[in-house]
């Protein structure tokens, strides 16, 4: 089914042929334009997805209408509301499209059939799930513990692709600084 898909999931395990056509064969496609929402608040979340093409981001807005950015997802990377997701319970995001995108979704039953079946992707989804955890907490210690200055020399550093796909305004509110504190930090260095 998708070449992307195999190479994502072989980057950790390895999968004959025959195992990943049927594995495969409980991903559904899903493209959606920018500005589109993939997930919104308040929704009941059945899929999770992985990104084939694009990027989204996911944000939370508190009851004073503020947004927040959560985190993005772009190529090879795993994205849904997974509180939602993993708890059976409404979602709090809205994930929404910030380019074209093309994505592969697995609903819980499914992904909870194939983990059960093949053990291999029992291990992969595990060591994926570890892997965003620890991503999850490294950025909320950044933003407790870390100055604007350090957050924005991390996020330059961590992910340098994105810096060339998103705006100095996505930037800097994912880093929790105003749009002007970050064209001072981004002075010296091309984003």
């Amino acid at each position: 089914m998708s070449v992307e898909l195999k190479k994502h999931i072989e980057e950790i395990v390895s999968l004959a042929d025959e195992e990943f056509e049927y594995i495969s064969s409980h991903f559904k496609p899903k493209q959606l334009k920018k500005h589109q929402y993939l997930i919104q608040t308040d929704e009941h979340v059945k899929t999770i997805y992985f990104v084939i093409k694009g990027l989204l981001k996911a944000t939370y807005i508190d009851l004073n209408g503020k947004e927040y950015i959560i985190q993005f997802a772009m190529e090879n990377w795993w994205i849904s509301d997974f509180q939602a997701f993993y708890n059976n319970v409404k979602s709090i995001t809205n994930i929404s499209c910030l380019e074209n995108v093309e994505l592969l979704g697995i609903s819980k039953e499914d992904l909870d059939k194939i983990c059960h079946e093949n053990h291999k992707m029992e291990h992969f989804f595990r060591v994926k799930n570890s892997s965003g955890y620890v991503a999850l907490q490294q950025r909320i210690l950044s933003l407790l513990t870390t100055n604007p200055r350090e957050r924005f020399e991390q996020f330059s550093c961590q992910y340098p692709q994105l810096g060339q796909r998103l705006s100095k305004t996505i930037i800097a509110a994912y880093l929790g600084i105003s749009r002007e504190t970050l064209s001072r930090l981004s002075a010296k260095t091309v984003i």
